[in-house]
């Protein structure tokens, strides 16, 4: 599997060329966004809408943070990470 867009040279940008922060915050950002769409498949499926459904069924998590990452829209504070020890 490899990553074609965005490219991993524009996401490592974003996060100051550290590899295994691009990684957490990914990782971060995909859990909660997963969270947010299994809530909305399970209101879906309470209202029977087969429109949600498909909505929240169209990207997978990671891709849309990977997305979001490289559109600058999830960031972090570089003050609140301990660079010696993470």
């Amino acid at each position: 599997m490899s990553i074609i867009e965005p490219r991993i040279n524009d996401l490592l940008e974003k996060t100051d060329q550290d590899r295994f922060l691009l990684c957490a915050l990914a990782s971060k950002r995909a859990h909660d966004i997963n969270d947010m769409m299994r809530g909305q498949r399970d209101r879906a499926i309470q209202l029977q809408t087969a429109v949600e459904i498909a909505r929240a069924a169209d990207k997978k998590p990671l891709t849309i943070a990977f997305n979001e990452i490289a559109a600058g829209d999830v960031s972090y504070d570089p003050d609140s990470i301990d660079i010696k020890n993470h």
